[in-house]
């Protein structure tokens, strides 16, 4: 399948794995990248720039594949080390950077001069046309459906993402509730140029997290995912458990006088217990209303390989059969 996506990119499928906290290491982007896919590894997982160009050189070695590493800009006190981790990107020869969060203006003059491709994730169209126009390659349109941060818009993308195909020029992905065959065929439907799986590629076999994570998604319907920090305008999509209720519990008893310190032992610093240890209730952490339609824990290779012949069969069988 040739779209916008797979040729700038120059992945055979339009498929990617969007950067995950404690999920995105080497192991998994280069089984995306395997498989066909575009796979992300996450750059602040890594604790410094060194230890990112050490993951980046891991991936290397797994993969002859293009890959990617995701950026995201924090509004934090202290700021992470951006310049060193760019400068880690472009000396690893990475050719894809997938930009979250803040405005990531303040290094694309490093990432363009280095011939390195940007795709930010947006979740609205304005901020669509923002990237867009500060010079980004494509964008990633995340829809109210997705693990993590949807905005505050709350806009589900079967809205958003025909919005972004009416006002973009530049390619973008479908991202927020993208999980198999359908949700691809779907998504160019819209208009996208592709989809990008969070959650999804979670239950992987090459997911570097615990079982007890995997299992937890396999086990979740749709209707258990649950929005914390709404109160502060930070808004997340969690999965839920004791910790969920725990913060739920703090925001309906503190209303507006909520601070974030009320809830750091639940949301900050959770995820190595979480992915590494399996302690999946020590904390709240990122997950997508996708898990309903996760049932298995499949191979990347598996994965892609069943959405790709499954969306060939949709788009010659199903819809063709209806003209």
């Amino acid at each position: 399948m040739k779209t916008r996506i797979t040729e700038l990119l120059g992945i055979e499928h339009p498929i990617i794995q969007g950067g995950m906290h404690y999920v995105g290491f080497a192991e998994l982007a280069a089984a995306v990248s395997n498989a066909g896919g575009l796979g992300i590894i996450t750059g602040l997982t890594q604790k410094s720039p060194s230890d990112l160009a050490n993951e980046i050189a891991r991936c290397r070695d797994m993969t002859d594949k293009p890959f990617g590493v995701n950026l995201t800009f924090l509004p934090t006190v202290t700021s992470p080390d951006y310049p060193g981790y760019v400068r880690a990107i472009i000396e690893g020869g990475v050719r894809v950077v997938e930009t979250a969060g803040r405005n990531p203006q303040q290094v694309l003059p490093a990432l363009k001069d280095a011939g390195i491709k940007v795709i930010h994730k947006c979740t609205s169209v304005r901020h669509s046309l923002k990237a867009q126009s500060i010079g980004c390659d494509a964008v990633s349109v995340d829809g109210f459906e997705c693990g993590g941060h949807p905005g505050e818009d709350d806009v589900p993308n079967m809205i958003l993402l025909p919005r972004a195909a009416d006002e973009l020029e530049i390619p973008f992905v479908a991202s927020g509730g993208m999980a198999d065959a359908r949700s691809l065929v779907a998504a160019l439907a819209l208009g996208a140029d592709g989809m990008n799986m969070g959650t999804r590629f979670i239950a992987t076999r090459e997911a570097p997290v615990h079982e007890n994570v995997k299992r937890a998604l396999v086990a979740a319907s749709e209707l258990d995912t649950r929005l914390v920090m709404r109160p502060l305008r930070n808004t997340e999509r969690v999965l839920m458990n004791s910790a969920t209720q725990k913060v739920l519990e703090k925001e309906a008893a503190l209303g507006a006088e909520l601070r974030f310190e009320d809830i750091i032992d639940e949301v900050a610093g959770v995820y190595p217990r979480v992915m590494i240890d399996g302690e999946t209730d020590t904390g709240v952490w990122s997950c997508g209303m996708v898990a309903g339609l996760i049932h298995d824990i499949p191979t990347c290779a598996e994965l892609i390989g069943r959405i790709m012949s499954e969306a060939e069969a949709l788009i010659r069988q199903r819809l063709g059969g209806m003209l």
